[in-house]
């Protein structure tokens, strides 16, 4: 038996249909079941993907997969700062064409919603304000503030306006069915009392009162008024559970954020949410009268540049369904996709059914809807105890409940769905080594010359808040003092010196006395404040204080955003004969950025504006280069910065992001140090890589590395349903179930096909993809002889979960009647365990 999973004819037919249904031209309006798109109903499942965070040779991949992904609709902000960096100078090419991102969207057949803000939050730089926003007189953000709503309506209307001029808007035939304004205000609102509450009604009748002919929406604002046409929505990570619902009956129930994952900071553990309680969440959602789901994020991508927000990682939401590289994380994807087909079988009893709830034991329950005098009926049968399995009986018929899980049933009999049984394709990540990268491992560097007190731009009685100095121009600051000491004040002992103490308002800073480095030392994004301390040698004569402050972006939300500070604000000299020496009225220099940045010398064309020399490691702010060609196929690309230790990497002159290696996670592990180069940055062959080292690292340990996750499994019992697809709505009336063998499906990715298992067995096998075993109930043989017959060679495989298949004996005590495989995937005529161009050395991730 085989069933095929191929989504052309399914996707050609939805793209026709939603096309069509595009065309009509017809408002979009709600009630409070659901949104209303050209005169229908339907279930809406969203995904966000930012369109800055990847580049725009990615977005047809990202959609497409999110498509095949069951998905309907893209979430995205708009990013303010991104798209008006100067007062009046607007930009959208490259990463940042709003309007073709939008358009794939629509070629694609997918509707939009559009969150305009434009406060953003979202661990963007700034919250996605504009720096000169905080500069402009009188200015307080997100309240009832003259300036601030000036600026505010300026930019919405001119996103709308664009969007207009498009005909992007569903009314006009575009794929815009929502768009939002403001987000999350609850979280601030108390602080500015109110002058909150009216700028909060002041943001929803700018919304209403615009061109936008779509309704809007607020997250996380639950007092804008009733009366208004405003959707209040739910973000959060169980909304199914804590959202009391809209403050209108007329209002349908949004969930406008379900975090798939948690965003990281650097210096923060790995986080992970299981596809189990995922579905979990999303299913008990729509079984409270949901009718739209947005999972923040579908894919995270990259924060390139300096576009991160404070202490932000790199790699954002890389736990998503898509990674950070745009590849399937299984069984996430996969399981979300099963989730949402069980959910479209079931959608003319969700939309026009009426709703009932039936308790079926502690902590049990069925919630139905049924068109009364019809048999269309959905069940949701749930069991919310997070510890315990169950056994119910609904209408007559006995269902087995893992714990913490809903069934869904879309005819009120059959399971086609359960949200803790993983059926679908598990994979896991590895990074293949580039072994050319290493032959050619020539590199140069220069390095930044520490500026001296007379040569300083700018002259302070103290120090400078570093915001208003770089004003978001850079991440860099020098602050230069001199002092003088006499023999008599210096410490009489060799072993003991005397020691700096610097107090600071952020992020971090290297310090320097007399051009010799003592150390690093920063805050973190729960504690951006921090004291640095450390010993130094001074001479008799005249001494001279250096610090390289650094910000890690800027903050992205709280209560007045735009009176954040960073940089140091205190200095002192402790361990002298004559006492401490407060240093912090001192008069100091500050220059702005480094030579490096101002030359561009991280540029083909900015290279010969610096000396550079052969290379050594472990020196501080040091620009390395050297050249390198890209490896073979269309894999994604990686470099691996394990042996650098913080700073910035160019390739191409693109910058792909800030690292930091060496700030350590509480697992004694850099939070990221796989950094993502797009292809689209890489020519073939010549490209310039330069890195900004700023505290000491070596180069000739970095590592160029090849993605993949072609390393597939699946674990399924015969115990479970059958495959969601394998169930058909007809008529969309009544349901005709066939074939309903539990099966499991292996499949590679485009152009490749299963050359070798690692794993094989049927029985009572433990543990997860990549780590399996054999329990006692075994038979790995007769296993690997029918799983290679079936499935070597092939793109896809369809295997039967049959004791009777693979020699197993039904009756062995402890069986779990489970079939696990892990398989590996390759490009034909290519060893399975080898890469195009490099070593078959794999990390998994």
């Amino acid at each position: 038996m085989k069933i095929s999973r191929s989504p052309s004819l399914l996707c050609l037919f939805a793209l026709l249909c939603a096309n069509v249904a595009l065309a009509e031209n017809k408002p979009v309006t709600y009630d409070g079941r659901s949104l209303i798109i050209n005169g229908k109903r339907e279930l809406l499942f969203s995904g966000s993907i930012h369109y800055p965070r990847s580049v725009p040779e990615m977005w047809p991949d990202l959609i497409r997969k999110a498509k095949e992904g069951g998905l309907n609709v893209i979430q995205t902000y708009v990013f303010w700062n991104g798209h008006e960096p100067e007062k009046g100078k607007y930009y959208f090419e490259g990463r940042f064409d709003l309007v073709k991102f939008v358009k794939e969207i629509q070629n694609q057949g997918m509707y939009c919603t559009l969150r305009i803000g434009p406060f953003i939050q979202g661990e963007w730089h700034h919250g996605g304000f504009p720096f000169w926003l905080r500069d402009e007189p009188g200015m307080v953000f997100r309240t009832d503030n003259k300036p601030f709503k000036y600026y505010m309506r300026r930019f919405l209307k001119y996103i709308v306006d664009m969007m207009m001029e498009q005909k992007l808007f569903a009314p006009q035939g575009g794929p815009i069915i929502l768009a939002q304004v403001e987000n999350e205000y609850d979280m601030v609102l108390d602080a500015y009392k109110r002058a909150g509450l009216r700028y909060v009604k002041w943001a929803g009748d700018l919304a209403i009162n615009s061109k936008a002919d779509v309704p809007w929406i607020m997250c996380k604002q639950n007092r804008v008024r009733p009366s208004a046409p405003i959707i209040n929505a739910c973000n959060g990570r169980n909304c199914g559970d804590t959202f009391k619902g809209p403050n209108n009956p007329t209002k349908p129930v949004i969930w406008a954020e379900d975090w798939t994952a948690q965003f990281r900071a650097f210096g923060d553990p790995p986080s992970q949410r299981s596809a189990e309680d995922l579905a979990y969440g999303a299913a008990r959602f729509f079984s409270k009268n949901g009718t739209l789901i947005n999972y923040y994020m579908y894919h995270g991508g990259t924060h390139f540049g300096r576009t991160g927000a404070a202490f932000m990682l790199t790699r954002y939401y890389d736990e998503a369904p898509l990674d950070e590289y745009g590849l399937l994380k299984e069984p996430k994807w996969g399981h979300l996709r099963d989730l949402h087909h069980a959910l479209k079988l079931s959608q003319k009893a969700l939309l026009e059914g009426e709703y009932s709830n039936e308790t079926l034991g502690v902590e049990l329950e069925a919630r139905v809807y049924q068109i009364p005098g019809e048999k269309i009926c959905v069940a949701f049968l749930n069991n919310n105890n997070t510890k315990r399995d169950g056994t119910v009986t609904f209408r007559g018929q006995t269902y087995f409940l893992p714990r913490r899980s809903v069934s869904i049933l879309p005819d009120c009999k059959t399971v086609v769905f359960n949200t803790q049984r993983v059926i679908s394709q598990h994979n896991y990540r590895t990074y293949v080594e580039y072994e050319a990268f290493r032959k050619k491992n020539v590199w140069e560097m220069y390095t930044e010359e520490i500026p001296k007190f007379s040569e300083s731009q700018i002259i302070g009685t103290s120090p400078m808040e570093l915001f208003n100095l770089t004003k978001d121009e850079t991440d860099y600051v020098w602050y230069t003092t001199t002092f003088n000491l006499e023999d008599d004040d210096l410490p009489m002992r060799e072993d003991v010196h005397p020691v700096v103490q610097v107090g600071s308002e952020g992020h971090g800073l290297l310090g320097f006395a007399n051009g010799e480095y003592i150390g690093e030392g920063h805050g973190s994004r729960e504690e951006q404040e921090f004291a640095y301390s450390r010993p130094m040698k001074l001479h008799a004569g005249d001494n001279q204080l250096s610090f390289l402050n650094v910000v890690v972006g800027h903050p992205d939300g709280g209560a007045y955003l735009e009176h954040r500070k960073a940089g140091m604000r205190t200095a002192a000299v402790q361990g002298l004969n004559t006492g401490t020496m407060d240093l912090t009225v001192n008069r100091w220099g500050h220059q702005v950025g480094l030579f490096g940045e101002k030359q561009q010398i991280y540029t083909q064309d900015g290279l010969s504006k610096v000396q550079w020399r052969e290379s050594e490691k472990n020196k501080q702010v040091t620009w390395y280069k050297r050249y390198f060609d890209a490896p073979h196929g269309d894999d994604p690309v990686s470099v691996n910065l394990t042996t650098m230790g913080k700073g910035m990497v160019w390739i191409n002159g693109e910058s792909i992001g800030r690292y930091w290696v060496d700030y350590l996670n509480p697992l004694g592990k850099p939070s990221q140090h796989m950094y993502h180069i797009p292809r689209t940055f890489l020519k073939k062959k010549d490209n310039l890589m330069v890195v900004l080292e700023e505290h000491g690292g070596d180069p000739e340990g970095i590592a160029l590395e090849v993605v993949k996750r072609d390393n597939i499994c699946t674990s399924a019992s015969q115990l479970y349903h059958g495959d969601v697809e394998q169930f058909k709505l007809e008529g969309g009336v009544t349901q005709r179930f066939y074939d309903l063998k539990p099966i499991s499906v292996l499949q590679c990715g485009p152009k490749k096909v299963i050359k070798s298992l690692a794993f094989a067995d049927f029985g009572n096998p433990r543990g997860a993809c990549g780590a399996f075993v054999s329990g006692n109930c075994t038979s790995p043989m007769t296993t690997r002889q029918a799983v290679e017959k079936a499935c070597l060679g092939k793109n896809s495989c369809t295997l039967e979960v049959k004791p009777e298949l693979y020699g197993a004996d039904p009756r062995c005590p402890g069986t779990k009647a489970t079939l696990a495989v892990q398989a590996k995937c390759s490009r034909r005529g290519k060893k399975a365990a080898s890469s195009e161009d490099g070593n078959s050395q794999e990390a998994g991730d």
